[in-house]
């Protein structure tokens, strides 16, 4: 059944006959059995606009500003913490308040969009910055918000979320080498976006995400949890069903559309989506979404079978949505290993052990 943007159900076509092998849930049930992939607390995998397999679980969970939720048995409706892939909805959110003439366009300098705080174009070499720094992670700011963890005060983004003024906090960080040069993973760069599209909307964060974006792809419930100052959790707080995790997913196959209608511009997805600084040896950053290259297919020899380009929004504890154009092929995970050094594992084992291994 092709999945409509306003479905009432969706229901698992033939596997075998969508291209994949019929042992793929199989795989899956295997694959937890024996521990290989843990915590998942919910999948869901479309192939050419139909639902290849949908699968939920039970476990430990935690939501973004309250901490420990209990034991969840997850649902098609329950709605779970994005974490980190909140910073690529806000790039397509972006996009749409773009095309609307609410925010700047990349190339527009970054200080000036805050007049709040024209007291920080003094300081060296903040002038230079623009838009587009902010949407690639290129800002060159003193920012650390990998070799902490989240709960160290030191942390970049939890000093942030800890600020009196958390955008003063981001902007008057040093700039310790030259914007545009190298990739820094940071919250803050998409936490200015966020504030630059609430300032132009007039609208929170979350309402012009609902009415722009969710709303338009049929999604049910949402939330965006925010600070004690009020302030959104930009770069992490966006909560949603995995299955409405899956129709970002197909909007950004379809060129930006839900049905007849374009909601992002296929011109912002496609500049989101292209690879413009290196992450590590494996990831590129475009705006706000990692690029990367995955092998799949039976290898010969040394050969490493099919190598096709995928784009990744990923999440702490294991939140990943990826989307493979070439193979019309959207996965959408949900998972509750926050903290854990090998949170990594279970969504990778995923995609490649169970879905692509599926691939023929």
């Amino acid at each position: 059944m092709t999945l409509s943007a306003h479905p009432t159900a969706w229901f698992p076509s033939d596997v075998a006959n969508a291209g994949f092998a019929a042992d793929l849930a199989a795989r899956l049930d295997k694959a937890i059995a024996e521990k290989r992939i843990w915590n998942v607390h919910g999948l869901v995998v479309l192939q050419n606009e139909k639902l290849v397999i949908e699968r939920y679980f039970e476990g430990q969970d935690r939501a973004r500003g309250i901490g420990d939720i209990g034991r969840i048995k997850f649902t098609a409706d329950t709605l779970h913490d994005l974490r980190s892939c909140s910073k690529s909805i806000v790039a397509l959110l972006y996009g749409i308040a773009l095309q609307q003439g609410k925010v700047p366009a990349p190339e527009a300098p970054l200080l000036s969009m805050f007049p709040e705080y024209a007291d920080l174009a003094a300081r060296d070499g903040h002038t230079r910055l623009t838009i587009h720094h902010a949407l690639s992670m290129t800002m060159g700011t003193d920012w650390d918000e990998s070799s902490l963890p989240y709960g160290n005060p030191r942390n970049s983004e939890t000093a942030m979320d800890n600020a009196s003024d958390r955008y003063r906090y981001i902007l008057e960080r040093p700039i310790i080498e030259a914007p545009g040069t190298r990739w820094t993973y940071c919250g803050g760069a998409t936490a200015l976006l966020a504030r630059l599209i609430a300032k132009g909307s007039g609208q929170s964060l979350h309402q012009f995400a609902r009415e722009n974006l969710f709303e338009p792809l049929g999604m049910g419930p949402t939330e965006w949890a925010s600070g004690p100052d009020g302030e959104p959790f930009a770069a992490s707080g966006a909560r949603m069903s995995v299955r409405d995790l899956a129709r970002i997913g197909l909007m950004l196959l379809r060129g930006g559309k839900a049905e007849d209608r374009q909601i992002v511009p296929a011109e912002w997805i496609a500049r989101c989506t292209t690879p413009i600084v290196s992450a590590d040896e494996l990831r590129r950053f475009g705006y706000q979404w990692f690029v990367l290259d995955v092998a799949f297919g039976t290898p010969k020899g040394w050969a490493v079978g099919r190598l096709e380009r995928m784009w990744m929004a990923q999440g702490e504890g294991g939140q990943r949505l990826f989307v493979i154009p070439a193979l019309q092929l959207v996965i959408a995970l949900t998972a509750g290993n926050y903290g854990a050094d090998d949170q990594w594992i279970p969504p990778t084992r995923v995609l490649r052990e169970i879905v692509l291994a599926s691939v023929p």
